[in-house]
């Protein structure tokens, strides 16, 4: 077994599948081409990691590499008589191992290409609304010389230096319909791996991320921010100017406005099929963690001269 898919990824056999996929977004992240660059290590590992996902993220696959993978390890531990005296040459001169070289070279067998995976981070509004996304994968193709067999005629080939395939950077134009949720899988038939010897080619599935924003929320079409003022804008009024997605605009906040209470811009929400959503303002009344001597005395006379207490409603039977 020439590859260690648990070791690829930095995880151990019993790993759910959850961390799994963590550790893949983690090491695909690292060496993607628009962060390790185009050199052939990074090449080269980011196909042994989408690989090494194939195999560990399908449950069927992941059992099947597991049983391999521990008889592997347990026939390596011992004397295996028997492979050496397979690659003893038998009076005729040759090897078993070179016979079913050679049999393999006369009988092909198609083989289906590899799937490839990938990663797309979507905005909400991108998601509500739908967006077209360029997203470059590494993808292998079949030496056109040899026909990925590695070999002419008993000879290395010279094209692909044995390897039987190259692998390049290609640039997929995906349109990722609105509406979509997160974890969702878009899936590009035929996109992957080139198959071996007339097999289909693999196929390209991209999971979508959707980043929840840190200043807003949505609802629907609508989108809910909430926005500080202090206590004197509050109670006097005051215009604001606010970011919404058609740019900025200036919010007029009433004199004596309270805490919690919500204003409505109607049209500067998402767009979608001629829709059009509203921004909720909902308005927070903070004050400022650092106060100037003559804003805490100012704040001392207005508790003097004060003539109402708000909490005397918090005692009537």
């Amino acid at each position: 077994m020439s590859k260690d898919y648990y070791k690829i990824l930095g995880i151990t056999e019993f790993e759910s599948q959850e961390a799994i996929k963590n550790a893949y977004r983690k090491m695909a992240r690292k060496w993607h081409p628009d962060v390790a660059g185009n050199s052939e290590e990074a090449v080269l590992k980011f196909k042994e990691i989408n690989e090494a996902y194939e195999i560990l993220s399908n449950k069927i696959k992941k059992e099947e590499y597991d049983r391999a993978r521990r008889f592997y390890s347990y026939a390596t531990s011992k004397d295996n008589k028997f492979e050496k005296k397979t690659k003893q040459e038998d009076k005729k001169g040759f090897s078993f191992n070179s016979f079913k070289w050679k049999k393999a070279q006369d009988c092909p067998i198609p083989k289906r290409g590899e799937n490839i995976y990938t990663d797309v981070e979507l905005s909400v509004v991108e998601a509500v609304t739908g967006v077209t996304k360029t997203v470059n994968m590494l993808q292998t193709q079949i030496c056109p010389k040899c026909g990925g067999r590695k070999f002419i005629k008993g000879n290395i080939c010279t094209s692909c230096k044995g390897k039987g395939e190259f692998t390049s950077y290609k640039k997929f134009t995906v349109k990722i319909p609105a509406g979509i949720k997160d974890n969702s899988k878009i899936r590009l038939a035929g996109e992957g791996s080139n198959g071996i010897n007339g097999g289909q080619n693999g196929d390209l599935y991209i999971t979508i991320h959707i980043q929840e924003p840190k200043t807003y929320k949505t609802d629907g079409l609508n989108i809910l921010k909430t926005i500080p003022v202090t206590p004197h804008e509050a109670v006097l009024g005051a215009d604001i100017r606010i970011s919404t997605i058609k740019g900025n605009v200036v919010v007029k906040i009433a004199p004596n406005t309270q805490n919690g209470q919500k204003i409505r811009l109607a049209g500067c929400g998402i767009v979608q099929n001629n829709k059009v959503g509203d921004m909720i303002v909902t308005i927070e009344i903070k004050i400022p963690q650092q106060l100037s001597n003559e804003e805490i005395n100012l704040y001392k006379k207005l508790a003097e001269i004060s003539t109402v207490n708000i909490r005397d409603t918090l005692y009537e039977n």
